[in-house]
C-alpha cells in the first residue's frame, strides 16, 4: 500500500551537470519551464546560494558550468518527481529542438 502524498513531501537530489555547455540560457529557460509543471516549491542550490528553480533570473544567476554539483529539492505533493525529472534534465542535458538539428543539417537558406 503505497502512502498519500501531502504537502509536506520532500525529496532533494545532487546533482552533476554534464552538458557540456552548462546550464545556459536556453537549457536553464527548459529547466525553469519544466519546474513550473510541478506544484511544489522547487530550490536549486550551488555552493552556499540558493534560488527558486521556477525563476528563470534566479536559475541563470547561478552561473552553473559543466562539472557543477547542484542540490535540487523540493517540498509538495510532487516532491518526488519534481526532483528526479528536474534531476534527469540536469545530468542528461536537454536534447536540441527538432527544428534546430533539420536546419544544422541544410546549412543556411539560399537568398
Amino acid at each position: 500500500m503505497t502512502r498519500p502524498s501531502t504537502e509536506n513531501d520532500y525529496a532533494e537530489r545532487m546533482v552533476e551537470i554534464r552538458h557540456e555547455e552548462g546550464l545556459h540560457m536556453r537549457p536553464a529557460m527548459q529547466f525553469v519551464d519544466c519546474a513550473n509543471n510541478f506544484e511544489s516549491q522547487i530550490s536549486v542550490q550551488k555552493d552556499t546560494q540558493i534560488v527558486d528553480a521556477k525563476s528563470i533570473m534566479q536559475v541563470t544567476m547561478l552561473a552553473a558550468t559543466r562539472g557543477t554539483i547542484l542540490k535540487c529539492t523540493a517540498r509538495g505533493r510532487d516532491a518526488r518527481e519534481a526532483v528526479e525529472t528536474l534531476a534527469k534534465i540536469l545530468e542528461e542535458g536537454i536534447p536540441p529542438d527538432k527544428g534546430q538539428e533539420k536546419s544544422k543539417e541544410k546549412g543556411p537558406k539560399p537568398p
